[in-house]
C-alpha cells in the first residue's frame, strides 16, 4: 500500500470506530439503562447503524468510494442530530418537534458536565465521522 492509501484506509478506520462505538452506545442506552428512544433519536439511529456495515465492507479491501455511499448517511444524520441538539437547548420550537407521540424530542434523559447529553453525543459522532470521511476523499483527490 501507498502513503495514500494508508491514511485513507486508517481514515475511514477511524470513521467505522466511531461509528460503532455510537451505534454500541445507542443499543447501551436503550437495551441496558431503558432509555426509551424519541423519534428524532430513531431518525439518527436509522443513518448511524447502517455506516457500521457499509464502511466496514469499504475496509477490506479499502474501497475508493466507499466515502461516495457513507458521507450521505452521516451528512443527514448531522443534519438531523443538529436539529436535536438546537431543539433541547430551546433555539428550535418544540412545536417544530416530530415527536407527538411517546417519548418528547425535547426531553434530556442523561446530562453529563452539565452539558454533555445524548444528542450532542450523537451531533458529535456524526461530525467525527463526517470529518474522517471528507478527509478521506481529500486524500483520494490528490
Amino acid at each position: 500500500m501507498t502513503n495514500t492509501t494508508d491514511a485513507r484506509w486508517t481514515l475511514v478506520f477511524g470513521a467505522w470506530l466511531i461509528a460503532t462505538l455510537a451505534t454500541l452506545g445507542a443499543l447501551f442506552m436503550s437495551e441496558v439503562m431503558g432509555f426509551a428512544p424519541c423519534v428524532l433519536c430513531w431518525w439518527q439511529r436509522i443513518f448511524m447503524f447502517p455506516l457500521v456495515l457499509i464502511l466496514a465492507l469499504g475496509l477490506f479491501p479499502l474501497d475508493p468510494k466507499v466515502t461516495r455511499y457513507a458521507l450521505p448517511l452521516a451528512t443527514i444524520g448531522l443534519l438531523v442530530a443538529g436539529f436535536h441538539v438546537l431543539l433541547t437547548m430551546g433555539i428550535v420550537p418544540e412545536t417544530l418537534a416530530p415527536c407527538r407521540e411517546g417519548i418528547p424530542c425535547k426531553t434530556i434523559q442523561v446530562e453529563w458536565f452539565g452539558f454533555v447529553t445524548i444528542p450532542l453525543l450523537s451531533f458529535l459522532a456524526f461530525l467525527t465521522v463526517t470529518g474522517l470521511l471528507l478527509a478521506s476523499a481529500t486524500k483520494s483527490s490528490k
